[in-house]
């Protein structure tokens, strides 16, 4: 388990909660684990927590999504109540809340908390979409501030940035503008969605969302000034691109 020391030291260096870091410490032990199964190795990680850990998007995440072409649910709730069990071994304490097979894959809530008799828990929502196209996955090195170098099976880059953009134009969430503000921002904008950008431009523009409330508790404090105009910073990224 994290010692709280260390809690401290990483949220002062990334300028942003204990929360935030015992969060994602859970969602990378998560990770580690659970690509150790064997029959992991088509559950592609994807999502902002994908940006966060893989590409260093400064946004912290909630959830864990991923892609699978494995079209047997129970083979992959296998996996997951094996890796809960691993976590568990490491003295933290938690509770499934909810599993279920969902019109497009699987959902699971997990409650977690750091110690047995705390008031305070953190839920993680977990996300398996089932893909019957054909998905690319590359193998990824981490290097986390939180445990040795691991693993995982993340979605091809550009799928990633597809599947974001076009979450962005069905949610069309706080987050998921943030999200496409640090793709453009680190150049991982493939080509072929350029098109889009005109599209995601006016929906911005008519977006009725209060960026700075629902992104700051996710930011470090010094990206806080990006989300203050976030509408203003946003489309002059867009309009750098098209």
């Amino acid at each position: 388990m994290i010692a709280e020391d260390l809690q401290k030291k990483l949220a002062q260096k990334y300028q942003t909660t204990e929360l935030n870091i015992r969060r994602e410490y859970l969602q990378q032990l998560f990770l580690r684990y659970f690509y150790l199964k064997s029959t992991t190795d088509n559950v592609f990680f994807k999502g902002g927590t994908a940006l966060k850990i893989i590409y260093g998007s400064p946004r912290f995440s909630e959830d864990l999504d991923f892609s699978s072409t494995q079209k047997e649910i129970k083979f992959m709730e296998a996996a997951i109540l094996e890796t809960l069990e691993d976590i568990e071994k490491e003295g933290i304490n938690l509770d499934l809340k909810e599993a279920k097979t969902t019109s497009g894959g699987y959902l699971s809530r997990i409650s977690f908390k750091f110690y047995k008799d705390s008031k305070d828990s953190i839920d993680v929502l977990l996300n398996i979409s089932i893909r019957m196209r054909r998905v690319k996955g590359e193998v990824v090195t981490i290097v986390s501030d939180f445990m040795p170098a691991y693993t995982v099976m993340a979605l091809d880059r550009d799928q990633l940035v597809g599947e974001k953009i076009r979450a962005l134009l069905s949610r069309r969430k706080a987050r998921d503008f943030y999200d496409l503000y640090f793709i453009l921002r680190a150049n991982l904008l493939p080509p072929k969605e350029k098109a889009v950008l005109s599209r995601v431009l006016e929906i911005l523009k008519r977006a009725d969302l209060n960026f700075e409330k629902e992104l700051k508790q996710f930011l470090p404090k010094s990206h806080w000034p990006v989300i203050k105009n976030f509408k203003q910073a946003l489309s002059r990224e867009i309009e750098r691109v098209i």
